[in-house]
């Protein structure tokens, strides 16, 4: 008998030789209809291996992540025999499972595929998945691996990398591929199949090797999922902030100015400046700081933070001065500055906690081919903000950086989020900086504080910042992405880097501790996921323009005009639009804009000193007249609605 330790700590016995599958049986026929892959020990085994020593089982379905890519795993293996038949004489190569369904790299030779071929493809893989075949696994040598390979050179590449007896082949109908494992148990719970694209990709990501073919592929357990997914593609394509941030003319890039530049516009330099004061207001009342610090530093600075160790290769080239072996950097981080802030002069006990925050702009250097609009560039702003404090007041200043981050993503309608909680890998420490005892220390001080304010957490090995642990708030959008926001770290490093002390009420030195922050992460990065969560429907407090007045005639112009007057002395940000068009092409183009009221002023307005309002995206559910006054008592309930208070 061998014992089997389940997710929630329980242990049961079973004969050697008991499969995942027989395990979910055992607990329920509901749960053994749906477990799609498994893994014991830490390694991915098939739902039919054979268990023949004590270890921990976790069952998998569709709904988890694991489950997902073995679903997508195994649909590469029926596209890979589907491109077979339809494309004879292609030489296949890898055929991973991916974030979002999964490719295959072919070189098809001589041949074509286009995207007329997408729906005969598609169909050839259902066919086959309603034949119902069982994914098995087997070993074989390495002179046989070969042989079977022999004409195909990419393959062979791959087992000429392999040892004998680590060999092994994936099996389904008529199809063997060469594979390590990770299947469902068999093609008959793929239902819906869709080829997404195709684009090239050199043979292991080499620019030297031959360029292939990458055929890219989603699949579902239900033709609904998939529909839903296709919706859900096409709204994200709506939402794209490269095109919202085009329309309501906020960003723009150029050539000339540089990849990865972005270059803000009148109105998303304004957007920026309201959340640059609205998280300045709140960080005054917490007692924070300002503070501004230079756009490079002598490489020396990055030096002794281990930045320029870590990320050295990753940056833009040293500027060489006139001086010789004078050498600076753009800057990568804040963080090294900050810490000579705070050694610029000595410190009491009495003096901490010290709190200095910036919106300090940092350069990285990104390959053009990762560079996404906003949220990849080489140049961005972070709200970066270090806090200097005494171990005993660590607990009590981490948590309010806790409420400060709740805050902003209440006030901006990031409601469904997780807490992270990034700890170092528990193999590898090579990769961090520091002892031991100050990363149990740093690592013990986040749980805790987590645990304590009732967070929704999870944690992640091996996400840590080299210098020290990590709380990252991973936000999910309106569409149901999940993207990090905010993040806070607790470092004791730098400080023993820096060299950074205070004296303490026994007269010592002692080492501060040094908490690293950003609720918004960068600027850039968390305008794009705001535009894409919100469509472009921002807060009404944050808008560029809260309303657009619209005259029906040039007549009511002087009337607009007073109207705008009155706004402006009830703080409501608004312009007119005295175009000679017709009312009905201002009113669309103002849906296009977004601006959240339409205050449409003629000969009846004038008359009673109103404004007929009209809110973005609801036509046809009529206008209301009111007074400037009881407009401005809508706004100001609007705002209240949404941005919350913050006091400390």
């Amino acid at each position: 008998m061998i014992k089997i330790t389940l997710p929630d700590g329980s242990v049961k016995e079973f004969a050697q030789g008991v499969t995942p599958m027989d395990v979910a049986k055992s607990i329920s026929e509901g749960l053994a209809r749906n477990v799609i892959s498994a893994s014991f020990n830490g390694t991915t085994v098939e739902t039919t291996t054979s268990l023949t020593t004590d270890g921990s089982l976790i069952l998998y379905t569709w709904n988890n992540i694991e489950g997902k890519k073995a679903f997508w795993h195994s649909t590469s293996h029926v596209m890979a025999q589907a491109l077979e038949e339809l494309f004879p004489g292609i030489k296949l190569t890898l055929g991973p499972a991916i974030d979002n369904g999964f490719y295959y790299d072919v070189d098809f030779g001589d041949q074509k595929i286009t995207d007329a071929d997408f729906k005969r493809i598609e169909d050839r893989v259902l066919e086959i998945s309603r034949e119902k075949h069982e994914f098995k696994m087997r070993s074989v040598s390495k002179a046989e691996a070969l042989a079977i390979y022999k004409d195909n050179e990419y393959k062979t590449e791959l087992i000429q990398n392999l040892e004998d007896g680590t060999i092994t082949f994936c099996d389904h109908a008529t199809f063997s591929d060469l594979c390590r494992g990770g299947h469902i148990p068999n093609t008959g719970i793929i239902k819906a199949m869709k080829i997404m694209s195709i684009a090239g990709a050199y043979w292991r990501g080499d620019e030297k090797n031959k360029q292939l073919t990458r055929v890219y592929g989603i699949s579902f357990p239900k033709q609904k999922d998939l529909t839903d997914y296709l919706e859900l593609l096409e709204e994200a394509k709506r939402r794209d902030h490269r095109k919202l941030g085009k329309e309501l003319e906020l960003f723009a890039f150029s050539q000339k100015v540089g990849q990865g530049l972005p270059l803000w516009l009148p109105k998303g330099a304004a957007l920026r400046d309201r959340l640059e004061q609205f998280l300045k207001k709140a960080q005054k009342k917490a007692g924070y700081e300002q503070v501004v610090t230079p756009h490079i530093g002598q490489k020396e600075l990055y030096v002794t933070s281990g930045h320029y160790e870590k990320y050295g290769a990753d940056s833009f080239q040293p500027i060489h001065t006139p001086a010789e072996g004078e050498e600076f950097l753009l800057k990568p981080m804040n963080c090294p500055h900050h810490c000579e802030i705070f050694n610029a002069r000595p410190w009491s006990y009495k003096d901490l906690p010290k709190r200095y925050a910036e919106f300090g702009t940092v350069y990285r250097y990104e390959q053009s081919g990762e560079l996404h609009g906003l949220t990849r560039v080489r140049g961005f702003t972070q709200d970066d903000a270090h806090i200097f404090c005494t171990p005993e007041q660590l607990d009590e200043e981490f948590k309010k950086v806790i409420d400060l981050v709740l805050y902003v993503f209440g006030s901006l309608g990031f409601e469904n989020f997780t807490a992270q909680i990034s700890l170092r890998d528990k193999e590898n420490r090579s990769k961090y900086i520091g002892t031991e005892e100050n990363w149990e220390k740093a690592e013990n001080a986040i749980i805790n504080a987590a645990r304590d304010k009732g967070l929704n957490t999870v944690v992640e090995y091996g996400e840590a910042a080299f210098y020290g642990p990590k709380l990252d708030f991973m936000v999910k959008d309106a569409l149901g992405r999940q993207w990090q926001l905010g993040t806070i770290q607790v470092d004791y490093n730098l400080p023993e880097r820096f060299d950074l002390t205070y004296k303490g009420s026994d007269n010592e030195l002692h080492r501060p501790v040094m908490i690293h922050r950003a609720p918004f992460g960068s600027m850039e990065r968390f305008i794009a996921i705001l535009l894409e969560h919100t469509a472009g429907n921002f807060p009404i407090w944050l808008m560029p323009e809260q309303a657009i007045i619209l005259s029906l005639s040039e007549k009511y112009e002087n009337y607009a005009k007073k109207v705008l007057d009155l706004l402006e002395n009830h703080e409501i940000r608004a312009l007119i639009d005295n175009r000679n068009e017709t009312i009905g092409k201002k009113i669309r183009e103002a849906e296009v804009q977004k601006y959240p009221f339409m205050l449409i002023v003629g000969e009846e307005e004038e008359k009673n000193g109103t404004v007929s309002v009209r809110r973005h995206g609801q036509e046809g559910k009529g206008n209301i007249s009111v007074t400037i006054e009881e407009f401005a008592a809508i706004v100001d309930e609007e705002i209240k609605k949404t941005l919350k208070t913050f006091g400390v």
